[in-house]
């Protein structure tokens, strides 16, 4: 009798070799993901700064520091520029642990106001209200005069702690009793969200709108 060829890809133990395979390959590729994700998302450190050493994720000390949003011919999209030292409440000397602390209460704050029953941050949160991932770097921050605050910082601030006084959009924010305190946590955990490199979300982010600045100069 003449021996049947059976087809390879018929043959259950080549099926059971390739599962094996391809099991053993994307354990070992979702591991070194994770290691690779893990580094990546580490919070720089006062050092990296003064060494310009560039990290997705810069340290609290990146709020002495001037922060821009700019196009990336290389990677297609806009990425965290950070320059020179700048002020920040009429500092720019913080240490780790009096930015970390800041930071610290910027967060606190932002989790028991629900900010994001309205706001997203880093892509988590609702879309009823404006994206808060960058929005230190929202150039509406830029005309702070109608505050009657001095600074970006300072304005920002003035605005939490009385957003239905201070309205900017129809949606009008809540008074939701922010301290001074909060306020000034919560600008300088916003301008160090606004540094880390989320690979250019939110999309088209800080385009100049003339509106409300045009609006206010015809009152």
């Amino acid at each position: 009798m003449s021996k049947r060829t059976v087809s390879v890809w018929t043959d259950n133990r080549f099926w059971m070799r390739s599962a094996g395979w391809v099991t053993g390959f994307s354990a070992v590729l979702l591991i070194w993901l994770t290691f690779d994700t893990l580094g990546q998302i580490q919070m720089g450190n006062d050092n990296d700064l003064n060494n310009g050493v560039a990290k997705r994720v810069p340290g609290p000390t990146v709020i002495n520091y001037n922060i821009q949003y700019k196009f990336s011919e290389k990677r297609g999209h806009e990425v965290p520029l950070i320059g020179e030292k700048e002020k920040f409440f009429g500092r720019d000397d913080y240490s780790e642990e009096e930015a970390g602390e800041l930071l610290h209460i910027g967060k606190l704050a932002s989790q028991v106001k629900n900010c994001m029953n309205c706001h997203t941050l880093l892509g988590n949160g609702a879309y009823y209200a404006p994206d808060l991932t960058k929005a230190w770097l929202d150039p509406k921050w830029d005309d702070v005069a109608f505050l009657g605050a001095a600074t970006k910082e300072e304005g920002i601030a003035k605005f939490l702690m009385d957003p239905s006084g201070n309205a900017m959009h129809q949606r009008a924010m809540p008074n939701l009793g922010i301290t001074e305190k909060e306020a000034k946590g919560l600008v300088a955990f916003l301008k160090h969200m606004s540094s880390i490199d989320t690979n250019g979300f939110p999309r088209n982010f800080g385009k100049k709108d003339t509106t409300l600045r045009e609006k206010r100069g015809n009152q």
